[in-house]
């Protein structure tokens, strides 16, 4: 899925313009990556979680999976 394609569905759900609902979704991007940069993991609710490992790197675990090892 792309972004217009998120926005789109955002701005009729929220009846609100197209460019607005891309606005949101880039802010709320933003915070997701400084929340990250941070050392904060991230849930996506229906996706699964965004999560920082010591090293610094990035994992995702999808939502209704378990990683092994």
């Amino acid at each position: 899925m792309k972004k217009s394609d998120i926005a789109k569905r955002m701005a009729r759900q929220s009846k609100t313009s197209i460019g607005q609902a891309a606005d949101c979704l880039d802010r709320l991007v933003q915070e997701i990556v400084a929340g990250l940069r941070r050392g904060r993991d991230a849930s996506l609710p229906g996706l699964g979680k965004l999560t920082v490992k010591p090293n610094g790197n990035l994992a995702f675990d999808r939502e209704g999976t378990r990683r092994r090892g």
